[in-house]
């Protein structure tokens, strides 16, 4: 690998990703293609050299034919994605388009261009979820890269559809292509309408807690770091044509992630006085805790009851295993967020907030 395209590059994961690669591979080039809707940042990006950043949607094949052509790109990483699970249940058809459409679309270019007439050297990489596999009961077997898909939601439908076209792609017409289904990610640079970031910035502002049914929805916990080691052993050692499963090694309910948060916070106001400064609407700013804010809601339609992963192949074969458990990366998650308030402020605009009340009003 000499040159990657990584799309949604200024997303969550994808802008840990391409800090990651740019820490471990410095000499490689990197074009980031992102679209920059609601969850793309290019703050997220800051301070990360020799990246060329092009503003520009994946369903849009001949300025991907262009970018693979014109920069002789070897590699592409494609993050890009709708992936909020509330999300889709209000607008489903955004999803289809998106990580349907939009997969389809960066094949159609990869096909054209890295097939043409002898073919090169080249790897497509896509980056999929665990909830293609549906839910699990509490005593049922991790999923494994042969559980049978059973998505449950728009988003994990749409996203089982772009697994199915990633890999026709391969067998079909020979396209070198790896795939990697990750569990629940978690750490820097989240957009916060995910539990931990939005948990975390409802009870800097004294805002509830909003907590789907019993809160005891399990996910296997990853931190954003060990799922990009992941996604760089799939690139270096993963074998053509294969899927690889990501995890966490950390199985917990969300309610038990949700009290970790509730006792980090009353634990970080108690050792430093300033926040009480920089948030005054915070319970633990004024003595009382920070779980007072939980209030149980109606639990979304079709809420997958457990996830969890075996990652044995991708141990076996790629060397790969989680560095951190959930108390290390949580701690280093929550210390980010405190330290780097201006970030998630930036992006909290008014269509946010909006969203936010709109989703939960209605399940109170």
């Amino acid at each position: 690998m000499s040159h990657l395209l990584v799309t949604g590059g200024a997303g969550f994961i994808g802008a840990n990703f391409v800090r990651f690669w740019r820490r471990h591979r410095p000499d490689d080039a990197i074009t980031v293609l992102d679209a920059l809707t609601y969850a793309g940042n290019r703050a997220s990006l800051a301070g990360v050299d020799g990246v060329d950043f092009v503003h520009g949607d994946i369903r849009d094949t001949a300025l991907v034919e262009r970018l693979l052509h014109d920069g002789a790109i070897d590699t592409i990483v494609h993050f890009a994605a709708e992936s909020h699970v509330d999300r889709s249940l209000h607008g489903p058809a955004e999803f289809i388009d998106t990580n349907v459409i939009g997969t389809l679309s960066l094949l159609t270019a990869a096909r054209a261009v890295w097939l043409a007439g002898s073919g090169q050297p080249h790897r497509f990489h896509h980056v999929s979820t665990d909830e293609v596999y549906g839910s699990l009961g509490p005593g049922d077997p991790a999923f494994t890269e042969t559980t049978p898909y059973a998505p449950n939601s728009p988003y994990s439908a749409s996203k089982a559809a772009s697994d199915h076209l990633v890999r026709a792609w391969h067998h079909s017409y020979g396209l070198q292509t790896t795939t990697s289904n990750c569990s629940n990610n978690y750490g820097p640079y989240q957009f916060p309408e995910k539990l931990i970031p939005l948990f975390l910035i409802n009870a800097l502002h004294g805002r509830p807690l909003p907590i789907y049914g019993d809160g005891q929805q399990v996910r296997d916990w990853l931190h954003v770091e060990d799922h990009c080691r992941g996604i760089a052993a799939c690139l270096e050692r993963g074998r053509v044509g294969e899927t690889y499963n990501i995890g966490g090694g950390s199985e917990l309910p969300n309610l038990a992630v949700i009290d970790t948060l509730c006792a980090a916070v009353d634990a970080a106001f108690a050792t430093d006085a300033d926040l009480a400064r920089r948030f005054p609407d915070a319970p633990a700013a004024q003595g009382l805790p920070t779980a007072s804010l939980k209030r149980f809601v109606a639990d979304r339609p079709g809420h997958d009851r457990r996830y969890a992963i075996d990652e044995t192949k991708a141990r076996a074969e790629l060397g790969y295993a989680p560095a951190r458990g959930f108390a290390e990366g949580f701690a280093a998650t929550l210390a980010w967020y405190l330290a780097n308030e201006p970030w998630w402020r930036a992006v909290m605009d008014g269509s946010y907030r909006d969203w936010v009340e709109a989703n939960y009003a209605a399940r109170r």
